[in-house]
């Protein structure tokens, strides 16, 4: 899904035009993206966290040469699922329960 299918959905769940929705969903992605700046944390409970991780400077090999090469320190943004999203991910579907084994039958045992 991108912005233009998240802003269709939306506008079709609540009725206004696909223009002001995908408005919308633009400004609540340049919100979560301001705050980050700033070094906040975004918490949307029922749907997760992002926040900002910092990288260390560290060491690292060209793949085409395998030379040794410094790798800058960075930030990125992380996002880390609410309980109840990870829960919706992993639904466990029960398996059937086996059917009870029928009892066996008894041999009726010839005279004779």
């Amino acid at each position: 899904m991108n912005i233009v299918e998240l802003a269709e959905h939306i506008a079709g769940q609540h009725g206004m035009d696909k223009k002001q929705a995908k408005t919308v969903v633009e400004a609540v992605f340049a919100a979560v993206v301001e705050t980050a700046v700033k070094g906040e944390e975004v918490s949307l409970p029922g749907f997760g966290k992002f926040k900002v991780a910092s990288r260390d400077a560290r060491q690292g090999r060209n793949p085409a040469t395998g030379a040794a090469i410094q790798i800058a320190a960075s930030k990125k943004l992380a996002f880390t699922p609410a309980k109840q999203v990870k829960d919706a991910l992993n639904v466990v579907k029960k398996a059937p329960e086996p059917a009870a084994k029928a009892a066996p039958k008894a041999r009726a045992k010839k005279t004779g």
